[in-house]
């Protein structure tokens, strides 16, 4: 599951910098400064907790169990809130039906990070 985990990470990891330079170049005549600085937003918050997720997995004292778990929080959070501003921010969808989406992604990043303060909490670290 770690493994499988990982890749989904990196490609994660990869489509932050794909979006960010699109964002960089492609979109920024086509945005406005509003969208552009959502969008800018979203690859900021991908690319943060990108690291994040692969910093836990190469914690040797995190337990596997909870690697998975804290990971799997946090690239549905990614998901949720990163993929729902990109999409508002291209007008690929109607914000109007998205709009609980972006706040639960952010939930389930918030969730994430507390998970992690409580296993770094649990473990003993020297």
């Amino acid at each position: 599951m770690i493994r499988k985990t990982l890749i989904l990470t990196a490609l994660y990891g990869a489509l932050a910098i794909i979006l960010g330079a699109l964002s960089a170049h492609a979109l920024k005549d086509s945005l406005s400064d509003y969208d552009l600085t959502n969008f800018k937003t979203a690859v900021f918050y991908q690319i943060i907790h990108v690291i994040t997720v692969l910093a836990i997995n190469a914690y040797p004292q995190f337990p596997k169990g909870m690697k998975t778990m804290i990971s799997h929080t946090f690239l549905t959070g990614i998901t949720l809130f990163s993929g729902s501003i990109y999409l508002i921010s291209l007008h690929l969808v109607n914000a109007a039906s998205l709009w609980w989406i972006t706040p639960l992604g952010g939930i389930f990043l918030i969730i994430g990070w507390l998970m992690l303060a409580y296993a770094l909490y649990k473990i003993k670290v020297d």
